[in-house]
């Protein structure tokens, strides 16, 4: 291929994909924009466990932004995330909805005991949540664990990313999304 092709179909695609941005009037999520339309609120069971209680929460909060963290307890990064996700818990305070969501079988396949002993073996204090019909996690396209996701406070998807990361990162990114 002449190298004047090759840079005449890199320059296409960048026209098209400015003129997908143009048309939508909305920057893509994982470039640091929104979803074009907030996610539908679901109800799901919480758990008992440390921070956490048994009952229900709707995700997204209705008040103000949410922060999800997509987990298994047979995944080891989610066990090496947990004191970075314990951090930004405690420096972002109650200004966001911290929930961490597994789409195990909770009080099935995998006991509630089991989400219990990972909070408690690695300073997990907030609420956790169990999405087992995994609807959440297909709202929001979460493809692996563990994932991240930040919603504004009006629902809309802000940041979402697979992988461990830092607590720095992570109030950086729910930061991002709080009315100031």
């Amino acid at each position: 291929m002449e190298r004047r092709h090759l840079l005449a179909g890199i320059a296409s695609a960048g026209v098209l994909g400015a003129g997908g941005v143009v048309a939508t009037g909305n920057v893509p999520a994982a470039l640091g924009g929104s979803s074009a339309e907030p996610v539908e609120p679901i109800t799901l069971d919480t758990i008992e466990a440390p921070g956490s209680r048994d009952g229900e929460v709707t995700i997204p909060a209705p008040d103000r932004p949410t922060f999800i963290d997509f987990f298994g307890t047979y995944c080891d990064p989610c066990w090496d995330q947990m004191p970075a996700l314990a951090e930004a818990n405690d420096r972002t305070g109650d200004s966001v909805l911290f929930v961490s969501v597994t789409t195990e079988d909770i009080g099935g396949l995998v006991s509630e005991s089991r989400v219990v002993e990972m909070w408690e073996e690695t300073g997990g204090d907030w609420l956790a949540a169990a999405d087992r019909s995994a609807e959440l996690a297909a709202k929001l396209d979460v493809g692996g664990y563990p994932t991240a996701v930040v919603l504004d406070s009006t629902g809309r998807i802000r940041w979402s990313d697979s992988g461990v990361h830092t607590a720095d990162t992570l109030v950086e990114r729910i930061e991002s999304v709080l009315d100031r």
